[in-house]
């Protein structure tokens, strides 16, 4: 079946997370993306909390799905003139190297648009290229501070409070494939490529806008007020049986839920009870209503409340440690948890592809071995013949 990015050549430079979640989720939707690393090594991703000496990380192998993998050393005359060939080939460039480091190589954006004007050149950075950080290196927990999460998020009693989702790395790397995609499509119209930049702060502040609407509505920074939602009650989350750590369920109630809410809890009464009339009273008495619907939660399993509720058209979820999401029903019929196998490793699960395209679903495939497809690739791509490719491999450019 064809999928919706056939015969786009991405050439993903990049490691860690921000970049590589780009990169899948555009080999996820069918763009053919090389995964260019050293030879010594490659993506440190690979390594980096390793669970078993023989084999790449699960944090690697959960990022680098549906990619084919080439090794060439850019510190060479030979690794750059092959790069330089690889790009006249390819749609989109993909880079997240420290500031600077690509064009100190002569690879920068101005160098490669002369070679190849229709390329999409992509730079993720902790704090782009420009501006007065721009210097400075970033990390997940730094976009987060800098960006404003980490301020708005947690209790009050406790300090700025860095969360888990990755907002600042794979958030980043979801925006940088809308802005790839935008830059393909403008090429269809102009025939030129352009350089598509984004920063990791900026993408958190993206996702953080609401926080920076509520301050200019009040004039001051937004407390952290832990998981109550707004001023609706009930808006937070509430303790299940049997009592562990993450027997919790958040339940969120707007005013038109309010009476088939008090339907599933057993007290149609209280529609009654001057207390709770309006979402102005039930906000105001809340210690009060936030107790009833605890004391009936705890009687029950967080995915039984979450399945009654539902069903009276109240929306509520069961906080989900990650085990239970690893083997959720619903997340496997939907194929974002998949079994993939891995030669070194055997079978283990990830992620799948979060955007279901009826035409051409995304199906997963195994990530690469280090440098799995560089004979093939430089063949094929750039014409490199069997004598050439021993005298590169001897000499450590491959």
């Amino acid at each position: 079946m064809s999928q919706a990015l056939n015969g786009i050549r991405v050439i993903d430079m990049t490691h860690n997370q921000a970049g590589p979640a780009c990169a899948q989720i555009l080999a996820f939707l069918g763009a053919d993306v090389i995964k260019l690393e050293e030879p010594k090594g490659g993506d440190v991703a690979r390594t980096n909390m390793r669970d078993r000496p023989d084999s790449d990380s699960l944090f690697f192998l959960m990022l680098n799905a549906n990619k084919r993998s080439l090794t060439l050393d850019l510190k060479t005359g030979d690794g750059k003139a092959l790069f330089r060939r690889l790009m006249a080939s390819s749609d989109v460039l993909l880079e997240n190297f420290g500031p600077g480091a690509l064009d100190r190589l002569g690879l920068g954006y101005e160098d490669l648009a002369q070679l190849a004007p229709r390329l999409i050149y992509a730079t993720i950075k902790g704090f782009g290229t420009y501006g007065p950080y721009s210097g400075y290196k970033s990390f997940e927990p730094i976009a987060q501070a800098m960006g404003g999460a980490m301020a708005v998020t947690g209790f009050p009693e406790n300090p700025p409070t860095y969360v888990f989702p990755a907002i600042g790395d794979s958030g980043t790397g979801m925006h940088m494939a809308i802005g790839i995609l935008a830059a393909l499509q403008q090429r269809h119209a102009t025939g030129k490529g352009q350089h598509v930049e984004v920063s990791m702060q900026d993408a958190v502040v993206n996702l953080i806008r609401v926080s920076l609407r509520d301050h200019q509505r009040f004039g001051h920074p937004p407390p952290r007020v832990g998981n109550q939602l707004g001023r609706t009650v009930p808006g937070t989350t509430y303790p299940c049986a049997p009592g562990g750590p993450n027997d919790h369920v958040y339940i969120f109630a707007q005013p038109q839920m309010w009476r088939p809410l008090l339907g599933v809890l057993g007290c149609p009464e209280l529609a009654d009870d001057p207390r709770f009339g309006s979402p102005e009273a039930r906000w105001e008495n809340r210690e009060a209503l936030d107790a009833i619907v605890g004391a009936w939660t705890r009687q029950r399993d967080k995915h039984e409340v979450m399945r009654r509720l539902g069903e009276a058209g109240v929306p509520s979820g069961a906080c989900q440690d990650t085990g239970e999401v690893l083997a959720d029903p619903h997340l496997r019929a939907r194929e974002m948890i998949v079994d993939v196998d891995f030669p070194t490793r055997g079978t283990f699960q990830t992620v799948g592809c979060p955007i279901k395209l009826s035409d051409s679903p995304a199906q997963v495939t195994r990530p690469p071995l280090l440098g799995e497809h560089t004979e093939d690739l430089l063949a094929s791509l750039c014409g490199v013949g069997p004598e050439e490719l021993k005298r590169l491999r001897e000499s450590g450019v491959i």
